[in-house]
C-alpha cells in the first residue's frame, strides 16, 4: 500500500470553493500586486499578530531581503545563518554585500545550534537568522538571550517550518 506523504489534491478539495472564488476574484480584478485582497490579508495579519504593520511579499526570499534592509544591514556586515537551510538564507545576505557567517546545526533538530553561535560573533556581526525547520522551532529563548547580550537583531525564518 502506498501512503502519500502529502496529498495536495485532498487539501485542495477541502477548500476548493473558497480557493476558486478567491482566485477568480483576483484574476478578474487584475490586481495581482498591491491590490485590495493583499491589503485585506495584511490587515488581517496585523489584527492576528496585534501589530501595526505587515507587508505581503511574493516569497520567503523577498521577505528575508526586505527584513535585512529594514534593520539596516550594510556591505561588510556579518549575519549569522545556519549551515543547513534553503540557499536563500545566505543568498539574501550576500545580495546586500554583507557576509553570511555559517553556524552548525543541532544534529537532532537540524536547526541552528545556539551553543555554537557565540563563537562566531565578531564586532561586525549585526544579526542572526534562525531558520525553523520541519515543524520544530529553534531554541529561541537561548538565541534571544545571545542576541540581547551582543545587541544583535533577529530575523526568524519560518518559511520551511
Amino acid at each position: 500500500m502506498k501512503v502519500p506523504l502529502l496529498d495536495l489534491k485532498l487539501q485542495y478539495q477541502a477548500h476548493k470553493n473558497e480557493l476558486d472564488e478567491a482566485i477568480i476574484k483576483v484574476a478578474e480584478s487584475q490586481y495581482f500586486i498591491l491590490g485590495p485582497e493583499v491589503n485585506k490579508m495584511e490587515t488581517a495579519f496585523c489584527d492576528y499578530l496585534k501589530c501595526n504593520y505587515a507587508t505581503g511579499v511574493s516569497s520567503g526570499t523577498d521577505a528575508l531581503l526586505l527584513a535585512l534592509m529594514v534593520i539596516g544591514i550594510q556591505p561588510g556586515d556579518e549575519v549569522i545563518v545556519p549551515t543547513y537551510s534553503f540557499f536563500a538564507t545566505a543568498g539574501v545576505v550576500s545580495r546586500l554585500n554583507a557576509v553570511p557567517v555559517f553556524v552548525d546545526i543541532d544534529k537532532t533538530t537540524y536547526n541552528i545550534d545556539p551553543n555554537k553561535i557565540k563563537e562566531k560573533i565578531t564586532d561586525k556581526t549585526k544579526a542572526i537568522i534562525p531558520v525553523h525547520l520541519y515543524g520544530q522551532s529553534c531554541e529561541m529563548d537561548e538565541i534571544v538571550s545571545i542576541a540581547k547580550e551582543h545587541k544583535l537583531k533577529i530575523i526568524e525564518d519560518a518559511a520551511q517550518a
